[in-house]
């Protein structure tokens, strides 16, 4: 199988360089270690400085909350930068990309950022999620692509709704999920883009 990289942009932009990327990497590697040892409800900045070994004012510079810093890290952990399967047809594509999420948000630490990346945005005051609009890019790269090989294809939407948000929906809740689910969604979403209009 060959692989393509996504051309998604995160939230984040550019990725720093130098110092800045130092501290970052830094203070990303503090925010998981804490989540990951049950300080999610209860971390703040200078806790975070002072495992990253970094000036508490830098943090507060540039991500000025920690609901702010969980968010990004979470994005970041969520939506790594993998390659999208390019497999030359849609249903292969989308069922190894249900997979490689399936198997990544089932694991302990990425489930333990996803229920912090829901912690950060509870104001119920948020319309767009970085880690959702990533998704969002990642399947519509999938679905032009089959699109101009000619085959029929779902809409991004029914993709994120009937494939992505229910394997995200159960890594938050603790209900089962691995490959075997993620290729029944597969199915449901393929059969959505069968059916006559």
């Amino acid at each position: 199988m060959t692989v393509a990289s996504t051309t998604s942009t995160d939230a984040r932009g550019r990725r720093p360089g130098g110092r800045s990327a130092r501290v970052q990497d830094a203070v990303y590697r503090a925010v998981g270690t804490l989540v990951s040892t049950g300080f999610r409800e209860t971390m703040t900045i200078p806790q975070v400085a002072e495992a990253a070994g970094v000036n508490p004012t830098s943090i507060y510079r540039r991500w000025g909350s920690v609901d702010v810093l969980l968010e990004e890290v979470a994005v970041a952990a969520l939506t790594r930068d993998e390659p999208l399967p390019d497999t030359g047809n849609l249903p292969a594509d989308l069922d190894a990309w249900a997979v490689i999420i399936a198997e990544d948000i089932a694991r302990p630490h990425r489930v333990a950022y996803l229920r912090a990346l829901v912690s950060a945005r509870d104001d119920g005051g948020v319309e767009t999620c970085p880690c959702w609009e990533t998704r969002r890019a990642q399947a519509g790269q999938m679905i032009d692509r089959a699109r101009d090989r000619g085959e029929r294809v779902p809409e991004p939407r029914q993709v994120l709704d009937h494939m992505v948000a229910p394997l995200y929906h159960h890594a938050v809740f603790g209900l089962p999920i691995d490959a075997d689910y993620a290729r029944v969604l597969v199915t449901d979403v393929l059969r959505m883009a069968a059916a006559p209009n």
